[in-house]
């Protein structure tokens, strides 16, 4: 019962956003997307939590195992997705798919811009990592620790709606998966998750622009 409905809470999910039209680039520096952002991922949370109830540890929500090794696994997530996302781009050229990247730093709405950086960094990875690795994974595990790991990376990149990206985002969303395996914990994939968005947002205006 659980698994069928975190399965429908997904797929709708994944229908939302392909069929949503594409942000416009000046998304970030809306007020108005920090809200937005803010009651997605309490949405997200609290279904999840309902979900749980009355069995919270299906949101892996705990100390690593071994912190050490969870601190290398994160390491090793981040190296690994900046070695294939740049070797994936260079042979699709995908741009600006997620509509997300400004098209030039605007000074004037640099607070907006932060705030919603905070809220990507630290809300956004706490809400998807609980719903996919976190409760998703732990539903999953019984049918096999690869294929759970293998089903959460995929629903986890469809659920982005994107294309040309899928294949990045599906690979990141399977080495936070296998760090979770690894670690018991959902907690090293937030800290991932967080900075690769950092890196991101960094980047789009500096790099990007």
């Amino acid at each position: 019962m659980r698994l069928a409905v975190w399965l429908a809470l997904v797929t709708a999910l994944i229908a939302l956003q392909y069929a949503s039209p594409k942000p416009k680039p000046d998304l970030l520096y809306q007020w108005s997307t920090v809200a937005n952002g803010v009651i997605q991922a309490a949405i997200i949370v609290g279904l999840m939590l309902a979900i749980a109830r009355p069995r919270p540890r299906l949101l892996a929500l705990r100390r690593p195992v071994s912190p050490r090794r969870a601190a290398a696994y994160v390491a090793g997530v981040l190296v690994a997705i900046y070695v294939f996302e740049p070797i994936y781009a260079g042979l699709t050229h995908p741009g600006n798919e997620q509509g997300l990247v400004p098209a030039h730093w605007e000074p004037a709405h640099a607070a907006a811009y932060v705030v919603n950086g905070i809220v990507i960094c630290t809300l956004v990875p706490l809400a998807e990592e609980i719903m996919f690795r976190g409760i998703g994974y732990s539903l999953l595990e019984p049918f096999g620790r690869w294929p759970a790991i293998l089903a959460v990376g995929v629903l986890f990149g469809l659920s982005h709606g994107l294309a040309i990206l899928l294949p990045v985002i599906v690979f990141f969303g399977c080495l936070l998966a296998w760090v979770r395996s690894r670690t018991d914990s959902v907690f090293p994939g937030m800290v991932a998750h967080g900075v690769f968005n950092l890196i991101a947002l960094v980047a789009a205006v500096t790099i990007s622009s």
